[in-house]
């Protein structure tokens, strides 16, 4: 019986993984869901589910994000390029400083400091463009309810 067909892992165990979601793709796409979201929940006249979702789902976005950073600027730390991490944490700073005031305000349903907040948030991502046809979907259905039993920190 023929011995059994080696993968191309097995055979060269030290070969080079390719990772194709990197940390840098998912801040793009949560900055382009981010937009999105706030764009929504300006044209929200009342507090509905939807306006719950998309408040929630902010903060869940800007929390990602600034989890993130660590990750995109170890590579250039590893090389010794501690200005351009400094400054790229620095640019970064700010959304998890807002993720947690727009945690906290969706948890005590204080509209008015949501109302507060998203200018502020537009104005960091102002630079941020979404297509038209853009295929990011609604990512934040069910942000409100997740965040509702994760309760507070």
């Amino acid at each position: 019986m023929p011995p059994a067909r080696q993968t191309c892992f097995e055979e060269n165990p030290l070969s080079r993984l390719i990772k194709t979601e990197t940390v840098g793709k998912d801040r793009t796409r949560l900055t382009k869901s981010i937009v999105l979201a706030v764009r929504e929940l300006a044209k929200q006249k009342e507090v509905t589910a939807e306006a719950r979702d998309l408040a929630a789902f902010i903060a869940f976005a800007l929390q990602a994000i600034a989890e993130g950073i660590d990750e995109s600027v170890a590579a250039w730390e590893k090389r010794g390029y501690w200005v351009k991490a400094d400054r790229f944490r620095m640019e970064w700073l700010w959304a998890g400083q807002y993720a947690k005031k727009m945690k906290d305000a969706v948890l005590a349903d204080d509209w008015a400091a949501i109302a507060m907040l998203l200018p502020q948030i537009a104005q960091k991502l102002g630079k941020v463009q979404v297509a038209e046809n853009h295929r990011l979907g609604t990512p934040w259905k069910g942000a409100y309810r997740r965040m509702k039993e994760e309760g507070s920190p």
